[in-house]
């Protein structure tokens, strides 16, 4: 599918705006020029912060320093200043397929079988303590057979993943006194870099379930979202929605209109060792086609399309919910561990699969300063 100009112009001023804010009109120059002075206080008044003593006064609470979630971005903030690295890898394995009826029966062979590895790499930056900017770069390796193995059936690649950047925006934090959560608002743009790579696209058309929203491979995927976040000593309470739309796209002269998604997450942590950062996970996902566009086009396009002769469903539709177990530890006040294997027993006109994962996180504090909690 191509970019239109249009969309280019878009992606270039939401780049433009992340760049923007980071600056600091009391450290620029006497001439900053007034356009750019301008932006930076639009979208200053756009992206409201929290209070300072709110902040202060969370960061005071019980909040160990932990991995946290798997498969789903931290809903806390980067403190101003700090960096941190995710390298994570997402494997993906299975062979059969739900039908059209929701639920968690009616498994059947999927007419391909599928394994695959994701590599996902974002890096998370504090510009306020309010305001975080995360870039992801990722890369794929799939191989898949039809059901009837044979070397004509065979099809496997790899190469250059989607390109991810998103703001988090928390402009109200919780109350370590009482039952206010934290609130964080999502507002990501995938580019498909996979395409301009010339990576041959993921039977089914989604990378493995991962660490980001889903949003369908090679695709130019606007998402917005809302996660939630509540310390109870000793469990840490999350959840998030997400809603991503794709645009149009064109295939042959054709136009292309992919249904829009849901993603979702609810994330139960506890905690065992604040020193050691040791705990385990139930982090319950889900990711849902729908058979709509906000834009108010038709669907033209199936839900999961095929790839090289590996035929799927022709239903815009589609649903799917996985629950994982996982387990976190700390090495180190900059290096945390955590691993998991998510399991999808509920469907519909999806692909089941299994979905094994790690990751090792290394954390940068600000100006010399000791890593701090969000």
């Amino acid at each position: 599918m191509r970019l239109t100009r249009s969309w280019r112009w878009v992606i270039a001023g939401m780049l433009l705006g992340i760049v923007t804010h980071g600056i600091d009109p009391s450290s620029a120059s006497a001439d900053l020029d007034d356009v750019c002075l301008s932006c930076f206080r639009f979208l200053n008044s756009i992206f409201w912060p929290a209070s300072p003593e709110a902040v202060e006064q969370y960061r005071k609470s019980w909040n160990p320093l932990a991995a946290g979630p798997m498969l789903n971005p931290a809903i806390d903030i980067q403190p101003k200043g700090q960096t941190v690295i995710h390298p994570y890898f997402f494997a993906e394995t299975g062979h059969q397929r739900f039908g059209n009826t929701f639920g968690t029966g009616k498994l059947t062979d999927s007419p391909f079988h599928l394994n695959a590895s994701f590599f996902l790499l974002p890096f998370e930056y504090g510009l306020t303590d309010s305001l975080e900017a995360i870039a992801a770069v990722s890369w794929i390796d799939w191989f898949a057979t039809q059901q009837n193995f044979d070397s004509e059936s065979t099809h496997n690649a790899n190469g250059p993943g989607d390109t991810s950047f998103f703001l988090k925006h928390r402009p109200i934090v919780q109350d370590p006194d009482g039952w206010r959560p934290s609130i964080t608002f999502f507002h990501g743009v995938s580019l498909p870099t996979s395409q301009w790579m010339g990576t041959t696209p993921i039977p089914g058309g989604f990378a493995p379930i991962g660490r980001l929203p889903s949003t369908r491979f090679g695709d130019l995927s606007l998402t917005e979202g809302i996660m939630f976040r509540k310390n109870v000593r000793p469990f840490r309470i999350m959840g998030a929605v997400y809603y991503s739309y794709a645009t149009p796209g064109n295939t042959a002269g054709q136009n292309k209109y992919t249904s829009d998604l849901v993603n979702w997450r609810l994330i139960f942590e506890h905690v065992l060792d604040d020193s050691q950062g040791f705990g385990y996970l139930l982090e319950f996902v889900g990711l849902h086609g729908l058979a709509w566009r906000a834009d108010g086009h038709d669907v033209n396009v199936a839900a999961t399309a095929p790839v090289k002769g590996h035929p799927f469903s022709t239903s815009p539709t589609f649903s799917m919910i996985g629950i994982q177990p996982s387990i976190e530890y700390k090495f180190s006040n900059s290096i945390v561990f955590a691993a998991g294997v998510l399991f999808t027993p509920i469907g519909q006109n999806q692909f089941n699969a299994i979905y094994p994962n790690f990751t090792i996180y290394y954390y940068w504090g600000s100006k010399g300063r000791p890593v701090m909690m969000r």
